[in-house]
């Protein structure tokens, strides 16, 4: 959530004033002199290779519907990004996941539903089926030299990074 989404206290309810707050005009309450910070989201996705092939699902949902990513997902509240990772990745691919690799941690946000923070993990299969679900309508494994539409410029930066 953003500043310019916030108007209302969650506290008592008052009418938020923009004030100076740790150096910066933020939303503050005149009432109870309630601070918002906002958070940024953060996502978490893995990179599979097998042999020279990568794994990729295609969104099943706006932005960028139809085209290809990692497969990826936020990150809850009170979950590890590892978990994160692991969790939509199966959620999206039917494939049970170990992530056993920090491999980067990106800052760029790509539309304005999505992560301000991605953390790259790479991961094993352990099982499962490769299907689609959840929010991806397509998933398989794709020639490094022979890549679909590509959702996100981030995508092709760790393809091209990660070969």
């Amino acid at each position: 959530m953003l500043a310019e989404d916030i108007n209302y206290c969650p506290r008592c309810g008052s009418f938020l004033e923009e004030k100076e707050r740790a150096g910066k005009l933020r939303p503050v309450c005149p009432s109870c002199d309630w601070v918002f910070f906002p958070d940024p989201k953060v996502a978490a996705a893995v990179l599979i290779r097998r042999d020279s092939q990568v794994l990729l699902v295609r969104r099943g949902n706006t932005p960028k519907k139809g085209f290809w990513t990692l497969p990826v997902g936020f990150v809850d509240a009170g979950e590890s990004p590892k978990k994160a990772a692991e969790r939509e990745c199966k959620e999206e691919t039917g494939l049970i996941v170990r992530a056993h690799q920090l491999l980067d941690v990106f800052h760029q946000q790509e539309h304005a539903r999505g992560a301000h923070i991605l953390i790259l993990y790479r991961a094993e299969i352990l099982g499962g089926e490769l299907r689609a679900g959840d929010d991806v309508d397509q998933v398989n494994f794709f020639s490094l030299n022979n890549l679909p539409p590509l959702a996100f410029s981030t995508t092709r930066i760790i393809i091209d990074r990660f070969k």
